[in-house]
């Protein structure tokens, strides 16, 4: 009010001046005849100047807000892309960006005005990072054009330059580099800016110099008002982030093997069709954050704390975060496409390798067990993390299996490996390897980590050091070359790394300790030993059986899991014993699938003493699982029931066991031995007194089976149960008893009853 008064009282001479605007004419403001009022009308024009520009500044910016808030949301990302994509002309320099992008991290995190960092610990890790003098020498050759690139930028941001117009001159000055260079030199660019900014609002409280350039800026005092500038910074910071996750997934398409993916790839190819976008877009809010850091420059903090700042930030993160995770997806289709193609080359590379000979077997084990890791085994009874170079020229046999190993199958193989173990340390040259097999496609829990764990801790040989160091090349080939499907197989290497047995468990199952070597021509050659007899049935589950067997006693062995039958042959078979005044030792065998119907059998059988049976129903799965033994080995070395007798005889006991009711086996030592289903046998012992004469003449293991015979009728059902994983399985089967083949069937069983 007082100016106003006193601009009434002023001469016309000052009074034309303020109409024809200040500064306009300095001939007008030395017309002024007095000093003092010449002197009055300077400070007030001074003030009216400087109060216009700021506001033509803030008019300005509230325009240019505008108008890229509706370039951002109108306009069509297409017809921009094309734009950009011709200024692209790479002229071949190459720029390697990882260091670069290292720097600017460090900058913006340092920066960020929330992030505690710990300055020694970080100086150190960027040091180390570019303590190289090739990228030292990048980095000068790089300098003049980030500055340009930073200076440009800058420029245009505080002459209210909309941003796709300062963007497009940014793609202009980088034409000649790659899209990744692009992106990363726009980065370190604003890098340079952002980093002084920060520097100075951080240090002017504490250093005279910070202090001095802040004056001349006029930079607010950013760190008292954070509370208000809060959203906004949070805004930028979220901003920032997306930008860096935007050029480092760049940077990984760029350093994409070429020898396992190229350009014309499909996933690669609609990768890169994408990448000019990405690129636009994040060098597009480079100029946004920029422009953001321009306007606080001479601005009270009041003047630039709106939602209409924040809200561009948010949008443009919004953007740069979508195009980020539609790029993570293709960069994880590519590294599927680039892992395939290295598991092929493992594959070949495997085969190739088990097609050659070997001085030793360690090229081999280091192509099997991960090479990555130089301790890759455990030990079994020192549990220390071992080199595969213990196995050098030793006899190593692979258990391979998954993680749910049957306990009694572990057991077992353990009490055969200590009882080989006790052999002198020069005739014991092998050693067992455990290979876990797991189902990738399956998230590994904690659950699974703790029965690994457990696992490997009660094996005394050696085991890998985890399931995941198994490359999926060499599952590949153990499931496709080895055939290992769910159960366990034991692979056996020589010393030069040759497969000498492709699965040696059956043979361990069968003669145990005396397999070793465990090769395909010992397996032959202690089949050729062997003929169908109770030892070879009974082996040394039951010494007691073993016992009455080279004692010349009588020995019946009988299954099924019919309570009723059951009663009903235990009766027939001591009222046979005792008027042929034959002692018969009995003993219960239960099934190969000991559900709780066989525990209720022993149970009742106990009860009841109708006969000897197992309590441990360990040995009740070892019997039979030796019987499934004899199948695969003889199956493995190319026999039939046409030209092997055990085969034929092995065939007949398991089809027993899939009867309804039961068999029965009578043997006398190892010199007679005669077996029926349960059915046949309870019949025949029934009608004793039809061939009891016989006994006395033959004896009655020959008698028995004379009496067997009118039984035998063409019209019969017998089921043949095999392992579902068995690949050496036939499309034909034929019938141990008629010799014809047999119907197929699939049968789903379950554990349980």
């Amino acid at each position: 009010m007082e100016r106003s008064k006193e601009f009434a009282r002023w001469p016309a001479s000052a009074s034309n001046l303020l109409v024809h605007g200040p500064f306009r004419s300095l001939s007008l403001l030395m017309e002024i005849e007095k000093p003092p009022l010449r002197s009055k009308v300077f400070a007030l024009l001074t003030a009216t100047e400087m109060a216009t520009t700021t506001a033509a500044a803030a008019a300005t910016k509230l325009q240019l807000i505008k108008s890229d808030r509706h370039l951002f949301s109108a306009s069509d990302d297409s017809a921009v892309i094309k734009q950009i994509v011709a200024t692209h002309s790479p002229d071949g320099r190459d720029v390697d960006t990882r260091p670069l992008m290292h720097i600017i991290e460090d900058i913006l995190r340092r920066a960020t005005p929330t992030v505690v960092v710990t300055p020694q610990a970080q100086l150190e890790l960027v040091e180390e990072k570019l303590n190289r003098a090739e990228v030292i020498g990048m980095l000068e050759a790089l300098a003049y054009t980030i500055h340009r690139i930073s200076c440009e930028i800058t420029c245009k941001c505080s002459g209210g330059v909309d941003s796709h117009t300062t963007t497009f001159a940014v793609f202009n000055s980088l034409s000649h580099y790659t899209w990744d260079a692009k992106v990363v030199l726009a980065l370190a660019a604003f890098a340079v800016s952002y980093g002084e900014f920060w520097l100075t609002t951080q240090l002017h409280t504490v250093n005279p110099l910070a202090k001095s350039v802040a004056l001349l800026k006029q930079s607010p005092d950013i760190l008292e008002h954070a509370e208000a500038l809060k959203p906004r910074f949070d805004a930028l910071n979220n901003l920032t982030k997306a930008m860096l996750d935007v050029a480092k997934c760049i940077i990984q398409f760029k350093e994409l093997p070429s020898e396992y993916i190229s350009p014309d790839t499909p996933d690669m190819a609609s990768a890169m069709a994408h990448i000019p976008t990405a690129v636009y877009w994040t060098i597009r809010s480079v100029v946004a954050c920029s422009s953001q850091i321009v306007g606080l420059i001479g601005l009270g903090h009041e003047n630039i704390s709106s939602a209409t700042e924040v809200w561009e930030l948010a949008s443009l993160a919004h953007k740069v975060g979508n195009i980020y995770g539609h790029l993570t997806k293709q960069l994880e289709l590519c590294y599927r496409h680039i892992g395939e193609k290295k598991h092929i080359e493992t594959y070949l590379m495997l085969v190739k390798l088990f097609e050659s000979v070997h001085f030793d077997n360690l090229k081999i084990l280091r192509a099997l067990i991960h090479s990555k890791d130089d301790l890759p085994l455990v030990e079994g009874s020192t549990k220390r993390r071992v080199s595969v170079d213990v196995l050098r020229r030793k006899i190593v046999v692979l258990l391979i299996s998954d993680l749910d190993i049957i306990r009694e199958e572990l057991l077992t193989l353990i009490q055969i490996y200590k009882d080989t173990n006790r052999m002198k340390e020069e005739e014991r040259q092998y050693e067992i390897v455990w290979l876990p097999m797991t189902d990738r496609h399956v998230p590994w829990s904690a659950a699974k980590e703790e029965i690994f764990n457990r696992l490997a801790s009660t094996m005394p040989w050696y085991s890998l050091y985890h399931p995941s160091l198994m490359e999926p090349a060499v599952v590949k080939y153990i499931r496709e070359v080895w055939r290992f499907d769910k159960k366990p197989i034991l692979v056996v290497l020589d010393g030069q790394g040759k497969v000498v047995c492709p699965n040696a468990l059956h043979m361990m199952w069968i003669w145990g300790r005396l397999a070793f070597p465990f090769t395909s021509n010992r397996e032959e050659a202690l089949w050729r030993d062997e003929t169908w007899r109770l030892e070879l049935l009974v082996d040394e589950i039951d010494p007691a059986v073993l016992t009455w067997a080279s004692e010349g006693r009588h020995v019946c062995l009988y299954g099924g899991e019919n309570i009723g039958w059951i009663r009903r042959f235990t009766a027939a078979m001591r009222r046979v014993s005792q008027e042929a005044r034959v002692p018969v030792e009995m003993v219960y065998v239960g099934k190969s699938n000991p559900r709780d119907r066989v525990k209720k059998a022993t149970a009742v059988i106990a009860e009841e003493k109708l006969s000897g049976y197992w309590k441990d129903p360990v040995m009740v799965w070892f019997f039979w699982v030796r019987l499934e033994s004899m199948w695969h080995s003889k199956m493995q070395l190319g026999r039939t029931i046409d030209n092997d007798p055990i085969m034929k005889e092995v065939v007949t006991m398991l089809s027993f066991d899939g009867n309804d009711e039961g068999w029965a086996l009578l043997s006398r030592g190892s010199l007679e031995m005669v077996e029926a289903d349960g059915g046949k046998m309870a019949d025949c012992l029934g009608q004793f007194d039809k061939w009891k004469s016989d006994v006395e003449v033959e004896g009655l293991v020959p008698a028995l089976r004379r009496a067997l015979e009118p039984l035998r009728t063409v019209e019969h059902c017998t089921r043949l149960i095999l392992p579902s994983d068995s690949v050496e399985i036939k499309e034909q089967v034929v019938c141990a008893e008629c010799g014809r083949p047999m119907d197929k069937f699939v049968l789903y069983r379950c554990c349980n009853d």
